[in-house]
């Protein structure tokens, strides 16, 4: 019963000051919804990092940190530091150890996508998530030399369509001032969504790489020696070197082996890494900077509580008389206190609440945002295990902090010695 009346008359307590508290409670809410919101995307951005490529033993490119030859072949992040030579590649497919293998040649653009050539192996090898395969959504995969087939990011924000022509640019850069004019491509298809860094780029063919380049030097066209596109189509194209490959291998326990002979072949300057490997160092440098942002997060809510203690501390004052009538008519000084300690909890659990929905809010409209710019799926789903404890810390706080003005109440309202009870 005592419960019920003190909770009813917190209740109408917060709802006479509402005006006063109602920007206290918005600073909790903001203060809780990025505690979640930092915890809610290091989660998600790390479950998007391990689904970018799966099923994937090796990759293998020029000599390099085993972070830049994964940001620049999966990531689609940075350049590479040197090529590999065709004839490697062909000595690599060789090798009965290795299953598959897929070549990935980069180093242009089309308006700051990445250009990634490569072959049908790429749809027929390549897994990403939980070993999901590449699906085409609309028409096939290229087959011609000047075809192009457009990640499902790049075909959205530009909107394209089946037969569409493009004209790919020099470089891999966001803008550029050469433009492959004479060699223009005809979008063939368009992939399903994946919510990695795939749809992020556009695919054409090893051949269309090389015939694009024809007559290039120095990342200019040199007029009178470039191929026209009936041209190219009577000629056949070998590379002299690609970016990089993607291996399989059908036996896991010679992976470590095959990594080992690749990394010290003398015939060329090669790394092979593994991208689990590399995607845990990944994380691991990226995890300190935001364990440190959680941590100055979890200050800003604690910040946010002793506002509201510092509130109620000085609205004490003009709740003398209301605690003069209540004592007068029997309410005793615990129950007094205990107003305080439930009004406390009761903020902190509206601004959980309200937390809860802002952050939904603000996931549904950056979701596809992130999708686009950065090629990050940040889905809408519910809280797990540790996102429940940290927002039910918060009122778990709440009620500590709340002890400070309760017991200054207590002793206030002792000392009114009106309608004792016997009470304390």
């Amino acid at each position: 019963m005592k419960a019920a009346l003190a909770l009813s008359l917190a209740r109408a307590s917060l709802w006479h000051r509402r005006k006063v508290l109602a920007l206290v409670c918005l600073t909790l809410t903001l203060s809780v919804t990025l505690l979640l919101g930092i915890q809610y995307l290091r989660t998600e951005v790390k479950q998007s990092f391990t689904n970018t490529i799966s099923d994937t033993d090796l990759i293998i490119g020029a000599r390099s940190g085993q972070l830049n030859l994964l940001l620049y072949t999966v990531f689609h992040i940075g350049n590479a530091t040197n090529n590999i030579r065709w004839s490697t590649f062909k000595q690599l497919e060789q090798d009965e150890r290795i299953d598959w293998l897929i070549p990935i040649s980069l180093g242009d653009s089309y308006k700051g996508y990445r250009v990634v050539a490569t072959d049908e192996r790429m749809l027929t090898h390549f897994r990403y998530g939980q070993g999901h395969a590449l699906a085409m959504a609309e028409g096939q995969w290229f087959d011609g030399v000047f075809d192009v087939v457009a990640g499902a990011s790049v075909a959205k924000s530009l909107n394209h369509r089946i037969g569409d022509h493009i004209v790919l640019s020099h470089g891999g850069g966001r803008t550029s001032f050469s433009n492959h004019d004479q060699t223009p491509f005809t979008v063939t298809g368009i992939l399903e969504p994946t919510g990695t860094p795939v749809d992020q780029a556009v695919y054409i063919s090893l051949d269309g790489m090389e015939a694009m380049h024809i007559g290039w030097s120095s990342g200019v066209a040199i007029p009178g020696r470039t191929l026209t596109p009936e041209q190219a189509e009577e000629r056949t194209f070998t590379p002299d070197a690609i970016t990089a490959a993607f291996a399989g291998l059908d036996r896991k326990i010679l992976t470590f082996r095959v990594q080992r002979q690749i990394n010290e072949s003398t015939a060329e300057p090669l790394s092979a890494i593994l991208p689990g490997v590399a995607l845990s160092e990944l994380w691991r440098l990226m995890g300190q900077f935001e364990r440190a942002l959680l941590g100055i997060t979890g200050f800003v809510v604690i910040t946010s509580l002793i506002g509201l203690v510092a509130v109620l501390l000085t609205l004490q004052a003009q709740r003398a008389h209301e605690i003069a009538v209540l004592r007068a008519i029997g309410a005793s000084p615990a129950l007094i206190a205990a107003l305080y300690v439930i009004e406390c909890v009761l903020l902190a659990l509206v601004a959980s609440a309200l937390a809860l929905v802002l952050g939904a809010g603000v996931i549904l409209a950056l979701s596809p945002w992130l999708l686009a710019e950065y090629g990050l799926y940040i889905p809408l789903r519910p809280l797990d295990h540790t996102e429940w404890l940290m927002l039910a810390a918060v009122p778990a706080a709440a009620l500590l902090v709340a002890l400070l003005p309760a017991l200054s109440t207590w002793r206030q309202s002792r000392s009114l010695g009106l309608g004792d009870t016997g009470e304390k």
